[in-house]
């Protein structure tokens, strides 16, 4: 009150100006009219007058006569002055200064003149009245107010009754039950009223309980009761007390609360009559009550819930149902009557949506609307606000539509115009209703339809002043789709047309927004509603009764079934479906089947649910051991590939999940990628093809789709379109390629530390062949423009995106053809010549456009001294070509039309299928047919076309500023390995690109040293690659050895596509092929001598990794021999060999490592089926035997064959003669000095990278040894004298009878390998046991030794013979690996298995090069035994007496010496013809003996010492027994020398043998 406050002047100088500036202040303050607050203005002046004289600062008589004065400006001033002395009254009687209190009651006393005593006695404080003397005692003043206060409100008169008084309330009834239709207003009324109340004395609270009666049963007259009790009322809370009393009474037992009461209610709040808090605490059940019922509810939800999952006994299941009866029985009878809902009800009637919201806020969420009556009050509500926008935005074309009438209330929420209004009301409404907007499909539709609109504004709208709205607008729209659509779909009982309505919406927002939205729908929404609890159980019941009963046979029903169940609440029906599918996929095919009656909605759903499975991250996605993927990974790879094809479901999110987990560095879900292009797109990756098929895949598109996979997958057009589209819109093609080329290193060196091996493998398979199958995809189906609008260039792809090279010109080899070929058809165009040569040349003229940056392009990925050898127009063009540029699968596109043609004929024979079906399949062969036929003609001239571009190229293509070795080296390094093992169709190009380069005489290029380097050093190759690399570069190798066999196996073929060809030259000049002449090629025989080395180097490799026990050695090689089995093995030693091998690793890993058993059981059976073919080792490449000779001059320098030169011989005897004379003559069976081909061993290296490290090493000990050596064989060797012959001649006589028994033996069963190899091993033993003691070791041994050396260099050997004049030195072998080959040469009592103890010296992994000449000398062993056979029936009594001689001759290391005499000897007593009864043959690892002395004996020019050795010959010839005696002595001596160590090694060794 004391806001004004009076100037202290006016204090001061009251009497002079401070009085009359007050009277001038009130007289102001009264004349001002605001609405009331003059009255509180005038009252703080008067205020501030009295307080003054109270403090004492102004007379008491001064300003009692001032207030006298003023009384006239104001009736009601004495009542303000009465209230100011009500207040002071208040603050003096609480002060402790009695002066004061005493001021204060003088002031009033100076005033009762003007302020009335009834005024004052009504408001001061009795004990004041009483000091005023207004009353005589304050004590009796307030019992008598007491008395008054009970007389008036709480005693009643008789005549306030309506029974005493009932005429009175019988008039007011019907005065206001009359009829309003007329001028009647509630002024009259309301007069009307008051003169009833005051003539028959009626209470006017009763009154209005009467007035509240009659409206309650006229309530459609709002308008006049409303203003009728706004008129009539004197206080709100008089009235929310009678309303509170009628509420009260319908609050018993079985009591129902009328409708009308709760509309009077609705609309006297509505009209602020009265106040909603007033009137809640009138209602019952209170919110305590309500919160227990909601939580009562959800925990009664969730144990039907449990009951529904747990499986129950049928005993307890009767029993359940009877209780949950009698429950809903006993809730049926007694319905709560909630007042507070029925309230809220009425206010959403009415448009009351403030109040209503209070309400609402009051009690749990979704609890209100949870009631039916409730939830469709509130839609009719939202109906009406969002009408006039609906008309104008939501209304399809062509609907009509049923316009709605406005509420009449002029409170209720505002119609709304634009989206923006939809902000105010609509969406809180349609929150507040949440998952009940099922109640009303109406509504939903609309709200479904004006987000459309709205989405549709929002993608085109693009002003940057409206885009923050259309934002906020974006993500309410989201909200409600979150919060309202999809769990009031959930509750909707199986409404399809909703859910296609839905997805009209959700198809407008991107992917990552949906699946937000089905993540919440499937994780949260159905955890907070008691309802959605109990659906979500019903579906899963229901799912599961689906599931056990869906089959094959009843997939159309089932599939209704789950289409209905699907259409409410997919997610939980897909959850429990791929959780099924994920145990069980025999399930995948009649679930994909089924899924034909969902709809789009769902499919949508579907891809969500499926990623959500996959990315799971509490499943492992490997098995337990480590080694494999899981199966769930498989089965839903499997069924996202089958579903994303059948149906037309949205790619993009499965499409960024693969690359996402890419970028992570996982390679796992690379599973779905490949599954989904395999079946959307029809392109099959798989190393198991067959040779028709790999045919096929080289042809055209429509040969592939034909033919080339297993199976036929059609109708893959809109599949693959649908594929190609998500890929290119999301921009996904490049980045999963470059991702996948990445990652299959990233497998290995990232992702693989801690995996087991056969997992790298199996994932760095998968990454591989999903990136050649997926890029296959992209270069099948993008336009051209696409293609090289997305895919950089070379360098780009290697230098910026480090893509590995294979993979960079895999995905650029589609670029290069589109691009010739567009290029070829604008030259085409533009000079109209319809010639072939023009066109050839126009071709040409393309290729060079397109092809020359990339030329330059390509240099940058290689180091500068790369490009010395091969240039780059040779690298780029053997990168850039594929096997449809190379060859015209003739066969393929025959077999394809002969299939038609069978088809068509089968059609027209078929009398059940209908005519017009016949009629249109017939049309489909046909059109096939003749696309193929197209086809294939169009590969044919593009295929002339490629050849005759590589014609004019091939000159430039290698310069081989080194040697031919390092061309060829860098020729495999680069092109053909990386690239052989990339596909199976890029294994067949290589093979076809060497033939090829072959064929087109390409100067420069070995193609005899290329074949060779492919053929023997295949074990680190095998041994690093992965099954499916296996599997390619098996292939390689067959495709290679299929060449090799056709030049191999007819004379004729060799020397029409071989014999004059600059690829079998073999003198290698750097300056490149100057013509040479005939000496310089290789000959037929001599070309079937070196395959034979090749397939005993293949034998080697394949023993060497199949001996080791790893794991992926022996699975890789098994892999590869299978591949190469209808080429390999031929020989039968070397297959008896293999087989022996591939039994023990059956017998070893059944029970250890059961796939490389199977692999292993597999080859042997397939290798045995293959034995019919095999042949002996006389009949794979052919060796005369010489004219019998008594000398062994003419024996080793003899002319050897008639087709000879005069030119070898003195060639010969020189000792530098030509590589290929060389190879006849070793394959004849001459025995000739090493050449100079040992020398220039050291100088190259191999393509496995050993040099010459062990070479050195080698020749530095044998230098050392030399001295003894010589001293040696001197003594060892004896004089050609009489008596050495006659006991050779008696020894001769022993043996034959001795070998004839043996063969007999032996026919039936072959000694095993091992104990050969124990041998073997023991006489490495003995050799190094001699070595460390000191002593020399024997000269016999040092010529086997000298003889290996050849073998070890085997390339460098044949192909580097007469690089350079020089003589050559002791080729280059380490101690240890001479050690191990020493016992190679011996003859053994199996034919076979002297193969088998050659095959174990691979355990050395340097050890992977035989000679040329080796393999000829292998031969004369050979036959040595085959004759030897056919002598050893005779002499059965000294059967003990010879077998512990020829025992004691095979420990003793020098036997090969008298193997090539003896079998000399033997061709000459044969006269040239050969024993073909003998299958079997010897190890081809024999080499001819006397080579190395041979080579030192011409070094030193020693004419002793070439008397030695031709006496040693001359020996050897006269009968290989007669040697014995002396090897004996030998023995003896060395044996004293060694000491009984040695002797007891030696013993063990013959125990062993025995």
């Amino acid at each position: 009150m004391a806001t004004l406050i009076l100037p202290g002047e006016w204090i001061k100088n009251w009497e002079k100006s401070g009085k009359h500036e007050f009277v001038q202040l009130c007289k102001e303050l009264t004349e001002k009219t605001d609405h009331g607050n003059e009255t509180k203005d005038i009252q703080a002046a008067l205020y501030e007058v009295c307080s003054q004289v109270v403090q004492g600062n102004l007379k008491i008589d001064l300003v009692s006569a001032v207030l006298g004065e003023m009384m006239e400006l104001r009736d009601d001033l004495p009542s303000i002055l009465a209230d100011v002395f009500c207040i002071l009254d208040l603050e003096t009687g609480a002060l402790e200064e009695k002066n004061k209190r005493d001021h204060y009651t003088h002031l009033v006393g100076a005033c009762l003149s003007f302020v009335p005593e009834a005024i004052l006695k009504e408001r001061l404080d009795p004990e004041t009245l009483e000091s005023l003397g207004l009353i005589k005692q304050a004590h009796q003043f307030n019992q008598k107010i007491v008395k008054i206060k009970t007389k008036l409100f709480y005693k009643q008169q008789k005549f306030n009754l309506l029974r005493e008084e009932n005429e009175g309330y019988a008039k007011l009834i019907t005065e206001l039950g009359q009829d309003l239709s007329g001028n009647i207003t509630s002024n009259l009324v309301l007069e009307s009223i008051k003169s009833l109340i005051g003539c028959f004395n009626l209470d006017p609270n009763r009154v209005l309980d009467i007035i509240l009666e009659v409206y309650e049963s006229r309530s459609e007259q709002d308008e006049f009761f409303l203003s009728l009790i706004k008129s009539y009322m004197c206080e709100p809370i008089t009235l929310c007390h009678i309303l509170g009393f009628k509420f009260k009474f319908y609050q018993e037992p079985n009591e129902e609360t009328p409708k009308s009461l709760y509309h009077i209610a609705a609309a006297l709040l509505n009209h602020k009559l009265i106040e909603l808090e007033d009137l809640y605490v009138h209602l019952m059940p209170v919110d305590a009550t309500i919160v227990e019922e909601h939580k009562r509810e959800i925990s009664e939800a969730k144990q039907i819930a449990r009951k529904l999952v747990t499986v129950v006994l049928p005993s307890e299941k009767s029993e359940d149902k009877e209780k949950e009866k009698e429950k809903e029985e006993e809730k049926n009878e007694k319905p709560p009557d909630n007042q507070k809902l029925g309230l809220l009800e009425a206010l959403l009637r009415i448009g009351d949506w403030h109040h209503a919201q209070s309400i609402m806020d009051q009690m749990p969420s979704f609890y209100a609307t949870s009631h039916k009556a409730i939830a469709l009050a509130l839609c009719q509500l939202v109906h009406l606000t969002m009408e006039p926008l609906y008309r104008r935005a939501g209304v399809p074309k062509g609907a009509k539509g049923c316009a709605l009438q406005p509420l009449q209330n002029k409170r209720a929420p505002q119609p709304t115009e634009s989206f923006e209004d939809l902000r105010k009301n609509t969406f809180s409404m349609l929150c507040y209703l949440g998952p009940h907007l099922s109640h009303d499909p109406i509504l939903f539709a609309k709200i479904v339809r004006l987000g459309k609109s709205f989405m549709k504004e929002y993608q085109t709208d693009s002003r940057p002043e409206v885009k923050d709205k259309m934002e906020i607008l974006l993500s309410c729209f989201l909200s409600i789709a979150d919060q309202v659509l999809l769990p009031s779909l959930s509750l909707m009982e199986c409404n399809a047309c909703m859910s296609e309505e839905l997805w009209g919406l959700f198809k407008l927002f991107p992917y990552q927004h949906r699946y937000r939205l089905y993540g919440q729908w499937k994780n949260e929404t159905y955890s907070g509603h008691p309802l959605l609890v109990k659906v979500k159980a019903q579906t899963v019941e229901r799912a599961r009764y689906i599931m056990k009963r869906l089959t094959k046979e009843n997939i159309k029903q089932s599939g209704r079934q789950i289409g209905k169940l699907s259409h409410s609440n997919p997610t939980i029906l897909f959850d429990y479906m791929l959780s099924q599918i994920q145990w069980y996929d025999n399930l995948i095919v009649p679930v994909v089947d089924s899924l034909k009656y969902l709809t789009s909605l769902n499919y949508d759903v579907l891809a969500y649910c499926i990623i959500e499975a996959l990315a799971n991250p509490e499943k492992e996605k490997m098995k337990h051991d480590d080694t494999t993927l899981s199966l769930w990974l498989q089965s839903l790879a499997s069924l996202c590939g089958a579903v994303f094809r059948k149906y037309p479901i949205e790619l993009a999110g499965l499409l960024q999940y693969v690359t996402n987990q890419l970028k992570a560095g996982k390679s796992f879900d690379l599973l779905i990628l490949k599954e989904v292009v395999q079946k959307m797109a029809g392109i099959e990756i798989t190393d198991e093809m067959t040779s028709e098929q790999l045919e096929a895949m080289t042809g055209g598109e429509q040969l592939k789709a034909e033919g080339g996979y297993f199976g036929q997958i059609r109708n893959t057009k809109k599949s693959s379109q649908r594929l190609k589209d998500a890929l290119l819109d999301h921009e996904l093609a490049l980045p999963l390629c470059l991702l996948m080329a990445q990652q299959r290193n990233g497998v290995v060196f990232l992702e693989g530390g801690e995996k087991h091996l056969k997992l790298v493998g199996h994932l760095y398979d998968q990454c591989h062949d999903t990136l050649v199958q997926f890029g296959g995809f992209l270069a099948s189906n993008l336009s051209t423009e696409d293609y090289i609008k997305r895919v950089p260039s070379i360098d780009v792809l290697c230098n910026q995106f480090h893509t590995p090279h294979d993979a960079a010109f895999f995905l650029s080899r589609p670029m290069y053809a589109h691009q010739i070929l567009s290029k070829y058809e604008e030259l085409k165009k533009a000079e109209k010549g319809n010639r072939q040569q023009q066109k050839v040349t126009k071709y040409v003229a393309a290729c060079e456009q397109v092809m020359t940056p990339v030329h330059e392009a390509v240099m940058s990925l290689h180091p500068a001294r790369v490009w010395d050898d091969l240039r780059p127009q040779f690298y780029a063009t053997f990168w850039s070509l594929t096997m449809y540029d190379l060859a015209v699968p003739h066969a393929a596109y025959e077999r394809e039309v002969n299939k038609l043609k069978a088809q068509i004929k089968a059609i027209e024979e078929n009398s059940e299928i209908p005519l017009n079906k016949k009629k249109k399949e017939k049309e489909r062969c046909t059109a096939l047919q003749e696309k193929l036929q197209e086809e294939e003609k169009k590969q044919m001239e593009h295929v002339q076309r490629v050849l005759h571009r590589l014609k004019l190229e091939k000159d430039s293509w290698l310069l081989t500023k080194s040697t031919k070795n390092e061309t060829i080296t860098k020729f495999l390094q680069l092109c053909l390995f990386p690239r052989c093992i990339f596909s199976s169709i890029d294994a067949v190009y290589c093979a076809r690109f060497v033939e090829l380069v072959h064929q087109q005489k390409t100067p420069n290029f070995c193609t005899l040293l290329c074949y060779d380097r492919v053929f023997s050093a295949i074990i680190y190759t095998v041994a690093s690659c992965t099954e499916n690399e296996s599997h390619r570069y098996g292939r390689f190798l067959c495709c290679m050895l299929e060449t090799v066999t056709r030049w191999h196996s007819n004379r004729a073929v060799y020397e029409k596509e071989c014999a004059n060809y600059p690829g079998f030259l073999t003198i290698f000049r750097a300056t490149g092929f100057d013509g040479g002449n005939k000496a310089d090629q290789l000959d037929y025989e001599n070309f079937r001598h070196v395959v034979h080395k090749w397939h005993y180097m293949l034998t080697k490799a394949s023993v060497h990794c199949l001996e080791t026990g790893d794991y992926t050695h022996i699975r890789n090689i098994l892999i590869v021999l299978t591949k190469i089995l209808p080429c390999y093995p031929k020989v039968l030693n070397l297959g008896q060999a293999l087989e022996a091998r591939v039994h023990k690793i059956c017998l070893e890993e059944k029970d250890k490592r059961p796939d490389l058993y199977a692999l292993a059981m597999g080859y042997s059976g397939r290798l045995k089926s293959q034995k019919v073919h095999m042949v002996p080792e006389n009949e794979f490449h052919h060796k005369d035997q010489p004219a019998r000779s008594a000398t062994p001059a003419s024996q080793q320098n003899g002319p050897g064959s008639a087709g000879k030169p005069a030119a070898n011989t003195s060639k010969t005897e020189e000792g530098g003669f030509e590589d290929g004379d060389r190879v006849k003559d070793k394959s004849q069976g001459t025995t000739k000095p090493v050449n100079k081909a040992n020398s220039t061993a050291a100088k190259v290296t191999t393509s496995n990278g050993n040099g010459a490290l062990n070479s050195t090493k080698a020749v530095k000990d044998d230098k050392e040894k030399s001295g003894k050596e010589k001293k040696e064989k001197k003594e060892k060797t004896p004089g050609s004298t009489p008596e050495t012959k006659a006991e050779n001649r008696r020894e001769k006589q022993r043996d034959e009878r001795a070998g004839k028994e043996e063969r007999l033996l032996r026919e039936g069963k072959e000694k095993t390998p091992k104990a050969d190899r124990k041998l073997d091993e023991k006489s490495g033993k003995d050799d190094k046991a001699k070595a460390g003691n000191g002593e020399p070791v024997e000269p016999a041994r040092d010529a086997v030794k000298e003889s290996k050396n050849k073998e070890k260099g085997d390339r460098n050997a044949a192909i580097a013979t007469l690089k350079s004049p020089n003589p050559r030195s002791d080729s280059a072998e380490s101690e240890r690996d001479h050690k191990r080959r020493k016992l190679d040469s011996h003859s053994s009592p199996s034919h076979s298995s002297s193969v088998k103890d050659s095959s174990n010296e691979l355990k050395d992994p340097a050890t992977k090069h035989i000679n040329f000449n080796s393999v000829a000398r292998s031969k004369s062993r050979e036959r040595e035994v085959e004759k030897k056979d056919t002598e050893s029936v005779q002499g059965r009594s000294k059967e003990k007496k010879e077998e512990k001689e020829r025992k004691e001759r095979k420990r003793d290391h020098a036997v090969n010496e008298r193997e090539a005499s003896q079998e000399s000897k033997r061709r000459k007593d044969e006269n040239g013809t050969n024993s073909s009864k003998n299958s079997q043959s010897t190890s081809p690892s024999c080499d001819s003996p006397l080579t190395p002395e041979k080579e030192k004996t011409k070094r030193s020019k020693s004419s002793s010492k070439e008397k030695a050795e031709s006496v040693k010959a001359e020996r050897a010839s006269s009968g290989g027994k007669k040697e014995s005696r002396h090897e004996k002595s030998e023995k003896k001596e060395k044996r004293d020398s060694a000491g009984g160590k040695e002797e007891k090694k030696h013993h063990k060794s013959s125990d062993k043998h025995r």
